[in-house]
């Protein structure tokens, strides 16, 4: 019997104008310094957690610092060759939003049992926010455009979540009446180090 294969796309930042991405490198945290700690997250353990009966695909997408979706897409689909009927495909940040765009603007060769879109921002509110998210922004109008995509669709979010207002989660919802909103109270981004609710939800769709 083969097993349910799920694929799993981070986060990352992305920017309209070089010179903005240029500034970020200037002034952000740096993360990798000797020594320092690099806290668990939930990702880490995901293959082990979900168990053998599980292939998980965790690609490291192309330039995360400063993604461009045309690279990202490329790269999905080169793994298209290895992906089967009804797998189970996850997104985080703007590793959702990617799906969020891909499947508004493609059919995949292959049959989606879910669709799991986490922390998601919402482009239409992204401008009030000054956050930017480079070449990866479609319109909440053709968010509908995914229903046809997937076996089921799940948006999930947390309400502590301090980059994504959860003010964006319930827009997706409406958009995506047909979708199921599941809610979390204390996962921020997601930057947590575990998430058995989403363990448990990926092994209820088999």
């Amino acid at each position: 019997m083969a097993k349910q294969q799920v694929f799993y796309i981070h986060g990352g930042e992305s920017y309209e104008n070089h010179v903005d991405y240029l500034e970020r490198l200037k002034n952000k945290d740096i993360w990798d310094l000797p020594g320092s700690d690099s806290a668990k997250k939930w990702t880490s353990t995901l293959a082990i957690d979900l168990g053998a009966d599980y292939e998980v695909f965790m690609p490291m997408m192309p330039n995360k610092q400063n993604a461009k979706y045309q690279e990202w897409k490329i790269w999905f689909e080169r793994h298209f060759e290895h992906l089967n009927d009804d797998v189970v495909l996850v997104g985080c940040s703007l590793g959702a939003m990617f799906l969020y765009k891909y499947f508004i603007e493609n059919d995949a060769p292959f049959r989606v049992k879910s669709l799991i879109l986490m922390a998601a921002p919402l482009p239409e509110l992204l401008a009030a926010e000054e956050r930017d998210s480079g070449d990866f922004l479609y319109k909440t109008a053709d968010v509908p455009n995914i229903t046809t995509k997937a076996e089921s669709i799940l948006v999930v979010h947390s309400k502590d979540d301090f980059l994504v207002p959860y003010e964006h989660a319930l827009k997706y919802k409406v958009a995506l009446p047909q979708a199921e909103l599941v809610t979390f109270d204390d996962k921020n981004h997601f930057l947590v180090a575990e998430l058995p609710e989403l363990v448990e939800r990926i092994k209820a769709l088999a």
